[in-house]
C-alpha cells in the first residue's frame, strides 16, 4: 500500500513539475522553459522560428496552422511549433537560428532543416515522407480518387507485385523526392479505374493543372523516372511567388527563363500563351517563369537584373551556379518563335552572356574615391601603372553602408599619391566577365606592376587599409570580425527568408 501511495506522490510532483504548452490553431507555441520539455516528449515535432514583424512568417502562419490542424485531425503523432525567436534570442542562438522564418524537423530530438514548399501540403507530404513509408499502398479506388483529389500532384506506381524490380525502383526515387507524395497500387480495381493498360508496371502523374496526368514512357530505372517526374510536376508556366520559390529553386532544373510582366497589362495573356508554348518545346530542360512587377516583393529581382519598370515586358534566362550567367533576349517581340530562337542558341553556346553596366558618370574621378563601372573597370583597375584598391558594394548593404566613410577617408588620404587609386562599384549594377562578387562588401587589390588580382580579408579599419597598400597588398593583418556576415547578392531565390 505504501509502495502506491509513495508512487502516486512522486508522479504528482513529477506531472507538478512539467512545464506547460499553450496552443495556438493546433501549433504548440513554445519558449526556453518548455523547449526541451516537448522535443522530449514529441517523437516527431517541427518547430518554426519565427519574428512577429515578418513578412515571410506572416504570410506562412495560416499554412502552418492548417498542416498542424490536418495532421491533428488525422489523429498523426506529429506535432507543429513554433518559437518567436525575437523573445527567445539564445534560443534560437542555439539552434543556428540566421533568419526567418527558420523551420527544423525534430525526429528523436535530432534537427532536420526542413527545405520544401510552403503550403500546407507541402509540410504534410514532407512530414509524412519523413515519418512513414515513402508511399501509399491503394487498395481500393475510393482511397486513389482521396488521394488525387486533396493533392495538387502525386505519382501512383502501378505494378503486378511488390516484389517486381520496377517496384523497388520507383520506391527508391519516392524516398528521393520530399515535395510530393507517391502511392503505389497493386489492385486490379485501381488500375482499371484510371485505364493503366500495362499489368506488370506503369507510372502515372496525376496533377490539377496542364494536360492533368501524364503516362510515363519507357525503361523504369532511377534516373528516367526522376526526369518524368522533375519535367512534369510543375506547371509549363510558374507564376513566382514565395510559395513557388522553393519548388522553383529546389528543384533539378537550373536553367530558368523568366518573363517580367504586369498581370494587369492588356499583353498579359498572349505574353503567357506564347511562353507556354515555348515550354513545351523545352519541358524537363528549362523552367519557364513569369514574375509580376507589380508585386512590391519582386523589385529586388527586377534590380538583380538590371531592369526598370518601363522596360517590360522583358524576357531574360539565367544559369543557377556559382557564377549565376545572365543572358539577355534581344528581339523586340516576344513571340514563341522568338523565344525558342533565343533559349536554343543560349543552351547551344551561341550567345554570349550578358553582363550589365552603367554609362560610366561624367563626373567618376573627381572625388578623391573613383567611381567604376562595367565600361571603365579595366582601363582604370587594370593600369599596371598604378595600384588600385576596390570595394564592390550593393546600396542596400548595411556592412557596405558602414564601410563606407572609412573607405571615403581612405580615399582622401591617397587622392595626391600618383601611382594609388582608390574606387568603388555597384556591383548590383554591372558585372565583369572575369570577376565574380559573391558577397558584399568584397574588396579587392590591383598592384602595380601585375596582372594578379588579391583578394583583401583583413580588417576594415583605415589603418588596416593602410597598411596593405604600402606592402603592396601583402600584409592582410588580422582577418575580419565581420567577414562571416557579409552579405550575399540578392536574386530572384532569396525571397524565403528575412535576414536577422
Amino acid at each position: 500500500m505504501w509502495k502506491i501511495v509513495v508512487f502516486s506522490v512522486c508522479l504528482a510532483i513529477i506531472n507538478a513539475a512539467d512545464p506547460t504548452i499553450e496552443e495556438e490553431e493546433k501549433v504548440l507555441v513554445l519558449n526556453d522553459k518548455n523547449f526541451d520539455f516537448a522535443l522530449e516528449n514529441n517523437k516527431h515535432i517541427m518547430v518554426e522560428f519565427y519574428a512577429p514583424w515578418c513578412g515571410h512568417c506572416k504570410a506562412l502562419a495560416p499554412e502552418y496552422a492548417k498542416a498542424a490542424a490536418q495532421l491533428s485531425d488525422e489523429q498523426s503523432e506529429i506535432k507543429l511549433a513554433k518559437v518567436d525567436a525575437t523573445e527567445f534570442t539564445k534560443l534560437a542562438e542555439k539552434h543556428d537560428v540566421r533568419g526567418y522564418p527558420t523551420i527544423k524537423f525534430f525526429r528523436n530530438g535530432k534537427p532536420i532543416e526542413f527545405q520544401a514548399g510552403r503550403q500546407a501540403s507541402d509540410i504534410v507530404n514532407w512530414l509524412k515522407k519523413k515519418t512513414g513509408p515513402v508511399a501509399e499502398t491503394l487498395e481500393t479506388v475510393d482511397a486513389a480518387k482521396v488521394l488525387i483529389e486533396k493533392n495538387d500532384v502525386v505519382t501512383i506506381g502501378f505494378f503486378s507485385s511488390a516484389d517486381s524490380a520496377s517496384a523497388k525502383t520507383f520506391l527508391e526515387v519516392a524516398a528521393t523526392v520530399d515535395d510530393m507524395p507517391f502511392a503505389v497500387s497493386y489492385n486490379e480495381d485501381v488500375r482499371s479505374e484510371y485505364e493503366v493498360k500495362d499489368k506488370d508496371a506503369a507510372i502515372v502523374l496525376f496533377k490539377k493543372f496542364d494536360e492533368g496526368k501524364v503516362v510515363f514512357d519507357g525503361e523504369i530505372t532511377e534516373e528516367s523516372v526522376k526526369t518524368f517526374i522533375t519535367g512534369n510536376q510543375l506547371p509549363l508556366v510558374i507564376e513566382f511567388t514565395q510559395d513557388s520559390a522553393q519548388k522553383v529553386f529546389g528543384g533539378e532544373i537550373k536553367n530558368h527563363v523568366l518573363l517580367f510582366v504586369s498581370k494587369k497589362s492588356d499583353k498579359f495573356n498572349e505574353l503567357t500563351a506564347n511562353f507556354k508554348e515555348s515550354a513545351q518545346k523545352f519541358k524537363g530542360k528549362v523552367l519557364f517563369i513569369y514574375i509580376n512587377i507589380d508585386e512590391e516583393d519582386n523589385q529586388r529581382i527586377l534590380e538583380f537584373f538590371a531592369l526598370k519598370m518601363e522596360e517590360c515586358p522583358a524576357v531574360r534566362y539565367i544559369a543557377l551556379g556559382d557564377d549565376m550567367t545572365k543572358f539577355k533576349f534581344e528581339a523586340e517581340e516576344i513571340t514563341t518563335d522568338n523565344v525558342n530562337n533565343f533559349v536554343q542558341e543560349v543552351l547551344d553556346g551561341k550567345i554570349k552572356p550578358h553582363l550589365m553596366t552603367e554609362e560610366v558618370p561624367a563626373d567618376w574621378d573627381s572625388k578623391p574615391v573613383k567611381v567604376l563601372v562595367g565600361k571603365n573597370f579595366n582601363e582604370v583597375a587594370r593600369d599596371e601603372k598604378k595600384s588600385v584598391f576596390v570595394e564592390f558594394y550593393a546600396p542596400w548593404c548595411g556592412h557596405c553602408k558602414q564601410l563606407a566613410p572609412i573607405w571615403d577617408e581612405l580615399g582622401q588620404n591617397y587622392e595626391n599619391t600618383e601611382d594609388v587609386v582608390i574606387a568603388k562599384m555597384d556591383a548590383t549594377a554591372n558585372e565583369l566577365e572575369d570577376i565574380k562578387v559573391q558577397s558584399f562588401p568584397t574588396i579587392k587589390f590591383f598592384p602595380k606592376g601585375s596582372n594578379e588580382v588579391i583578394d583583401y580579408n583583413g580588417e576594415r579599419t583605415l589603418k588596416a587599409f593602410e597598411k596593405f597598400i604600402a606592402s603592396g597588398g601583402k600584409d592582410q593583418g588580422e582577418p575580419s570580425k565581420e567577414e562571416e556576415e557579409e552579405e550575399e547578392p540578392e536574386t530572384h531565390e532569396d525571397h524565403d527568408k528575412d535576414e536577422l
